[in-house]
């Protein structure tokens, strides 16, 4: 066997990997889902609203405009420290009104 004709099936070995990888990444990014006002400060994934760029920039703990990406489904299940007044604190998958920095 030629260094040539053993190369092939080590090219397609290969190739049937990354094609596989690649399925397999685009498939968990779609059983992942934004889970806003769950992030500690600077630790959000992206787009922390107005004043904020992208990842790490959020700058309260658990800022309700700032999201982490989390498995779909337990976004709400999350547990979450209560508000100072005692309110229960929970994820959403839409930007929440509390724990925003001062304009």
């Amino acid at each position: 066997m030629t260094t040539r004709t053993r190369a092939l099936p080590l090219a397609a070995s290969v190739a049937t990997a990354l094609t596989l990888a690649a399925g397999h990444a685009h498939a968990q990014s779609a059983t992942m889902e934004k889970c806003y006002g769950i992030s500690l400060a600077g630790q959000n994934d992206c787009a922390a609203g107005p004043g904020t760029t992208c990842s790490g920039t959020s700058t309260l703990d658990y800022q309700g405009n700032a999201w982490t990406l989390v498995a779909a489904g337990t976004c709400t299940d999350i547990d979450l420290p209560a508000m100072a007044d005692g309110t229960e604190r929970m994820g959403s998958l839409e930007e929440l009104d509390r724990d925003l920095p001062p304009a």
